[in-house]
């Protein structure tokens, strides 16, 4: 759920509020009690932390530099269980 941010005409506090994004927005101030007088702030929200390893910039790129695409990547599948002898040529 995110957190909202407030600010009250009547008293000129900011204050924040932890609710769901379908519920309706705040009318009352916390600090002044206040009915009509806050409106909802527009705020530039939270940016997006990577913890831990893994997170490095040539996982997602192939050696060229750029992303291959799902339809230029073609591989080639190999039947499972396969029991020829190595002088069949399909292994």
């Amino acid at each position: 759920m995110p957190t909202y941010e407030y600010h009250c005409n009547a008293c000129e506090k900011d204050f924040e509020a932890f609710h769901s994004m379908t519920a309706d927005p705040v009318k009352d101030c916390p600090e002044c009690d206040v009915t009509g007088k806050v409106e909802r702030k527009i705020s530039a929200g939270a940016g997006i932390i990577f913890k831990g390893s893994g997170f490095y910039e040539t996982d997602y790129k192939t050696k060229s530099g750029t992303p291959e695409s799902s339809s230029s990547a073609k591989t080639e599948s190999k039947p499972s269980g396969h029991s020829c002898g190595s002088g069949c040529g399909c292994a």
